[in-house]
């Protein structure tokens, strides 16, 4: 099974929207219930434009469809989609004195498993290092922990989201320096 990845467009949004949607339903069963995954999908999770914008958004494409994405931002907002007024602050950070964010990854479930997130958050990482960042971090979802510590993130406190009807979601600070 092959795939390419490529910057992404303001043409793939709808593409990457289909992706979140069924990303969040077919992997977050084992962490999170039926509320948490569709409030989570119409509040929190979804499409995050500055990143696009900022060309720090990559996806990966297989046979013409969209699969996985992910990317890193030089600005403050940790996590949530362009809608998501809690988290937003497109502020730019400073490379010597904070972390660049990783964001925004999601993988289709048929092709979780088979390398792609890990060689997206490989560009990412390169990216923000090749912007003078020395180290970056995350808000991970519970499902993406395992594969973040594998490539070396570290950190366990665990946070509680609002997606809306007063239903939070847990996810989990993570860091890694990259020198």
């Amino acid at each position: 099974m092959s795939y390419r990845i490529r910057k992404a467009t303001i043409a793939d949004v709808p593409q990457i929207e289909r992706l979140i949607a069924g990303s969040v339903k077919g992997l977050s069963r084992d962490d999170y219930n039926e509320q948490q995954i569709e409030l989570s999908i119409k509040t929190v999770f979804g499409v995050d434009t500055e990143l696009i914008f900022d060309e720090t958004y990559y996806v990966a494409e297989a046979k013409g469809k969209i699969v996985g994405c992910g990317g890193w931002s030089k600005r403050r907002t940790l996590y949530g989609a362009s809608v998501y007024s809690n988290s937003r602050d497109s502020a730019e950070l400073n490379p010597d004195s904070e972390a660049a964010k990783i964001r925004a990854f999601f993988i289709h479930p048929d092709w979780a498993r088979k390398g792609i997130g890990k060689a997206i958050l490989e560009i990412c990482e390169s990216e923000a290092k090749s912007h003078g960042f020395k180290s970056v971090e995350m808000m991970a979802t519970l499902p993406g922990v395992k594969l973040y510590a594998v490539c070396g993130y570290a950190g366990d406190e665990r946070v509680k989201i609002p997606v809306g009807e007063n239903v939070d979601i847990i996810c989990v600070e993570m860091r890694k320096n990259l020198q």
